[in-house]
């Protein structure tokens, strides 16, 4: 389903979707320490992600970053509606009704 979106998608781009998809409104440094990620590598990933990539062309629109309300320093993941949908077939696909 991935490759849908990109034909050479990286792993490294699926965990980070997956784990948004798992932890909805998680912040950035949780990410990074979770998946073992470097910041650098976490915000290409992100930007990638997100409606608008880093060379500011279109990204795949899975996702959105917010500043967290009590730390504006630090920023939450959030799945679009795009993203959501996106997750649920693919949770659809793994274990059918």
């Amino acid at each position: 389903m991935f490759r849908e979106l990109d034909r050479e998608i990286p792993l490294q781009l699926m965990e980070t979707f997956l784990f948004i998809a798992s932890h909805d409104g998680c912040l950035k440094p949780t990410l990074e320490k979770e998946l073992g990620f470097l910041t650098a590598s976490c915000s290409r990933n992100l930007a990638r992600l997100c409606d608008v990539n880093r060379q500011g062309g279109p990204g795949l629109g899975l996702i959105k970053k917010e500043l967290d309300l009590p730390d504006r320093r630090r920023l939450r993941l959030f799945l679009t509606p795009k993203g959501h949908e996106f997750a649920d077939r693919i949770q659809q696909s793994l274990y059918p009704h």
